[in-house]
C-alpha cells in the first residue's frame, strides 16, 4: 500500500526558524566525514522541511541497522497489551525446548524487561560467543552464555539481547514481526512496504535488518511523540510509551559519546534532549517532546555523535514558542534548498578515447591481496555500453553489473540498487563509486591499467556481512 501523506506546513506556521534549518545543512556540507541521505522534520504534528541528497530519493528503503530495533520494541509493546507476553515473565518461560539446556541461574532468572532494557546481565556483546554455541539458534546460544552480573543491574549493548526479544514476540504471536505489525502499526501509520533480513531459520532478525524509508521513522517517532497516539487512535498503550523511553538502566560508565550515556530505555536511547532510536552510521529518529518535534535522518557517517552534535547546535534554536510572522523568504529559500539537495558525483574524466580498446581487452585483478576487505570479489571487467561502460564485479563467481555513464550519478535497479559515478584520473587510473542506494555504504573501485588490477574499499563497513548483490532490501524473488 502507499503511505498517506503526512500533514505539511510552512515552517514559519510551526514555529520553525527556516534560517535555522538552513544553517544545520550548510553545516552538513562543511562536514566531510558526514554524508547525509534524507531529512525530515516534524514539529506540531506537520511535516515542515524535508529532503533527500540525490541519489536517494523518498520512496526508497533505506537501511535502518538499529533502529530496527525500535521498530521490535514497538512489536513487544503491542504484544504486551494484546497480553501475549509479560515484561516480567522468565525469558526461559517461552522457550520450554531449552529447558534442560539452560541451567545457569542467571540466565534463568533473564526477564522480557531485561532483554529489552539491554540489561541482560551481560557486560559486553555476545553475538560471537552466541553463536560459538550455536549457530543455528541465537536465542539457544544467547542462553547459554553466563551472564556474569545478575539481570537488571548492568547494561550491555548486546545484540542477542534483543534478537531474543523479538523471537518471543514471532514465538508468542505465531507470525513474523512484519505481519504481526503490519496491521497494528504499519497499516495505521501509513507505512508501505517494509524487508527485514532473516536468520538461517527464517526469523527477522529484531536487532538490525530493517529496510524501510525515512517517512516510516519519522511516523514512528510522531507516534511516540504523541503517547502512542495516531489519528485520534491508540495504538500503543500509554504506559508502554512512558517505559520505553525512560531510563531502565544506567549506561554512563560504559558508552562513550555525550548522547549514549543518558540511560536506555526499551530500545530507545535517552539523549542531551529528548530521545531517539539510533542506527550504524547516521540513522537517527530523535524525539523531541519539549519542542513537540521530531527528526528522522539517514546517512553515511561513523560520526554519529558530530551529527547529533550538529542538529543539537542548529535545528534546537530554530524551534521557537510561537508561530513566526515574516518567515516567508527563509521558508521559500529552504524549500528551494531542499528541492536541490544532492551528493556530489565522484570526480573523473571520459575514458581516454586512444586506450579504450586496452581498457576493455580483459579483466583486472585483486591488486596484491589488498582487497581483504572483499576477500571474494576476484575480477573487474569493463566493456563499452553506448555512451558509457559497463563495469562488472565478479564475487565468489556471481558477475554484478554496474553502469558508469557520463558526468553525474548512473542509477542501476537489477539485480541491487546502485548509483555509479566517476571516471578516469589520468589515462591509466580509473576511479569509481559504487553507492548501494538501500543501505549507507559506499564501495571504492580503482583499476589500473598499468599492471591490470584493481582495490576496492568500502567507506563505511556494512555490518550483515553479506554479497553485493544482497546489499539492498530483501526480495520475495531473493
Amino acid at each position: 500500500m502507499s503511505a498517506r501523506p503526512l500533514p505539511s506546513s510552512t515552517p514559519a506556521a510551526q514555529g520553525v526558524d527556516a534560517s535555522g534549518v538552513l544553517a544545520f545543512l550548510d553545516a552538513l556540507d562543511a562536514a566531510p566525514a558526514i554524508e547525509p541521505h534524507s531529512l525530515m522534520i516534524l514539529r506540531h504534528g506537520s511535516l515542515v522541511a524535508s529532503g533527500w541528497w540525490a541519489p536517494y530519493t523518498p520512496e526508497r528503503p533505506h537501511l535502518l541497522y538499529s533502529i530496527s530495533k525500535s521498530f521490535t520494541a514497538t512489536a513487544a509493546g503491542l504484544a504486551a497489551a494484546e497480553g501475549l507476553i509479560r515484561l516480567d515473565d522468565p525469558v526461559i518461560s517461552y522457550f520450554p525446548e531449552f529447558e534442560a539446556d539452560i541451567t545457569d541461574p542467571r540466565s534463568r532468572a533473564m526477564l522480557v524487561r531485561h532483554v529489552a532494557s539491554m540489561a541482560s546481565g551481560h557486560d559486553s556483546d555476545t553475538i560471537f560467543e552466541a553463536r560459538k554455541r550455536d549457530s543455528e539458534d541465537l536465542v539457544r546460544g544467547f542462553l547459554q552464555v553466563p551472564p556474569p552480573r545478575d539481570p537488571g543491574t548492568v547494561f550491555a549493548y548486546n545484540q542477542p539481547a534483543t534478537f531474543t526479544l523479538s523471537a518471543i514476540v514471532q514465538r508468542a504471536s505465531g507470525v513474523s514481526l512484519t505481519e504481526y505489525l503490519r496491521p497494528r502499526l504499519l497499516d495505521p501509520l501509513g507505512i508501505g512496504d517494509v524487508a527485514w533480513l532473516k536468520d538461517r531459520s527464517g526469523r527477522e532478525l529484531g536487532f538490525s535488518g530493517l529496510h524501510a524509508t525515512t517517512d516510516a521513522v519519522a511516523r514512528l517517532g510522531r507516534l511516540y511523540l504523541q503517547g502512542g497516539v495516531w489519528e485520534g487512535e491508540r495504538l500503543l498503550p500509554e504506559w508502554w510509551v512512558t517505559e520505553a523511553t525512560r531510563a531502565q538502566i544506567s549506561n554512563s560508565e560504559v558508552m562513550p559519546g555525550d548522547d549514549w550515556q543518558r540511560g536506555y530505555g526499551f530500545k530507545f536511547w535517552m539523549s542531551r534532549h529528548g530521545y531517539r532510536g539510533d542506527g550504524a552510521f547516521g540513522q537517527f529518529c530523535v524525539v523531541l517532546p519539549e519542542h513537540d518535534a521530531v527528526i528522522a535522518t539517514t546517512a553515511d557517517t561513523w560520526d554519529m555523535q558530530g551529527l547529533l552534535n550538529l542538529v543539537w547546535e542548529h535545528l534546537l534554536p530554530a524551534f521557537r514558542q510561537a508561530p513566526l510572522t515574516g518567515g516567508e523568504e527563509a521558508d521559500a529559500a529552504l524549500a528551494e534548498r531542499l528541492a536541490g539537495l544532492a551528493l556530489s558525483p565522484a570526480s573523473g574524466e571520459p575514458a581516454p578515447a586512444e586506450r579504450a580498446r586496452s581498457w576493455s581487452a580483459e579483466a583486472f585483478t585483486p591488486d596484491g591481496g589488498r582487497c581483504e576487505q572483499l576477500p571474494k570479489l576476484t575480477a573487474v571487467d569493463l566493456a563499452p555500453d553506448g555512451d558509457g561502460w559497463t563495469l562488472t564485479l565478479t564475487e565468489d563467481g556471481h558477475r554484478l553489473p554496474l553502469r558508469l555513464g557520463g558526468a553525474g550519478w548512473t542509477v542501476t535497479e537489477d539485480p541491487v540498487p546502485t548509483a555509479v559515478s566517476g571516471g578516469w584520473t589520468d589515462p591509466d587510473t580509473l576511479v569509481v563509486d559504487v553507492a548501494f542506494l538501500e543501505t549507507p555504504h559506499h564501495l571504492a573501485v580503482t583499476c589500473s591499467l598499468k599492471d591490470r588490477t584493481f582495490t576496492a574499499r568500502w567507506r563505511t563497513d556494512p555490518l550483515h556481512g553479506l554479497p553485493l548483490r544482497a546489499m539492498g532490501a530483501p526480495r520475495a524473488s531473493a
